[in-house]
């Protein structure tokens, strides 16, 4: 069973990064997700390959690119050379998907696609058999904090029906936004393997150890 808690650190203190990624790595996080943004496809702006590169040189768990950008494929090379160990390109930003894919696989890291509240996954499914991973945005992308839309279960479990009945679908699920302790066991439930948490960890007051623990807890609770 995989359950993957993911702290992204667009919610840490840009002022105390390196403490911030330290204490999740220590409480326990399995992955760290990094926000790229271009200020064009979003509207913020956030992060770069520096960004990446510093990460690498103070955690060991993987590094997980959320491209929220146009032309992606531009600074595909640079992230990977910084420490990426998956770059995840959004459906919508570009008109050549699966060459963007090819092209972070081809350069040695894990490939993923994401798709937004709106975007089916008919736009995405002859992708399934070439991808490592595929995110479900739960929110809209490009602002922290934001709620959880409800009806993003239904479309996690239809994804994940979608894998299980083909045999050369083998990814992982990852869901990103409004991930707290109730809409984790929603998502887990519905098929779900990685979790994105963002304010939920680093705003809470209970430390990052425990909100970790209990995420994790919750999720495999929600999937036995």
């Amino acid at each position: 069973m995989t359950v993957k808690i993911a702290p992204s650190i667009l919610s840490a203190d840009i002022m105390n990064l390196e403490r911030d990624v330290k204490a999740a790595d220590q409480a326990g996080a399995d992955v760290f997700h990094i926000d790229m943004m271009d200020g064009n496809f979003v509207p913020n702006m956030s992060f770069s390959p520096n960004v990446v590169e510093g990460m690498h040189r103070v955690t060991d768990k993987p590094l997980d690119i959320h491209m929220m950008m146009e032309n992606p494929d531009a600074y595909v090379k640079p992230v990977i050379d910084a420490g990426a160990s998956t770059v995840l390109i959004h459906a919508e930003s570009t008109q050549h998907i699966y060459r963007s894919i090819e092209l972070v696989k081809s350069l040695g890291a894990k490939a993923g696609v994401v798709i937004n509240p709106g975007t089916p996954l008919e736009t995405v499914k002859e992708l399934f058999p070439v991808i490592d991973r595929i995110l479900v945005m739960t929110v809209n992308p490009g602002f922290g904090g934001q709620k959880f839309i409800p009806g993003m279960t239904k479309k996690i479990q239809r994804l994940d029906q979608l894998r299980q009945t083909a045999a050369d679908d083998n990814f992982d699920i990852e869901v990103d936004g409004g991930i707290n302790a109730e809409t984790i066991a929603q998502c887990a439930r519905a098929g779900a393997d990685i979790f994105v948490a963002g304010s939920y960890l680093y705003n809470g007051q209970d430390g990052l150890k425990d909100r970790i623990d209990g995420l994790r807890s919750t999720a495999v609770e929600a999937k036995q």
